[in-house]
């Protein structure tokens, strides 16, 4: 019950960020890491999705909550601080 409440929790924390831009980086496994630049676009119950523009193509990416729980996926937001915005079991 704990884990379900935690990812309420960061559902609510990341939909009153919708429409910022946020850094984003990603664990894929096995040393593939990666760090892009987008806005979050939208948030749905069990995902959310992240736009990048990139020069000459732009593409969506899509993370569950259980991601940024498990910290696979961390978010921080793009500004002066860079606020990390998606909280974790242990913060």
């Amino acid at each position: 019950m704990a884990a379900k409440n935690t990812l309420v929790q960061i559902r609510k924390e990341l939909e009153s960020h919708v429409g910022e831009k946020i850094k984003l980086r990603a664990n894929r496994g096995r040393r593939k890491t990666f760090e892009k630049v987008g806005v979050l676009e939208s948030t749905y119950p069990s995902i959310f999705v992240i736009r990048v523009d990139e020069e000459n193509y732009y593409q969506r990416l899509s993370f569950s909550y259980a991601d940024v729980l498990t910290s696979t996926v961390e978010l921080s937001l793009c500004g002066v601080d860079n606020k990390k915005i998606a909280l974790c079991a242990g913060e």
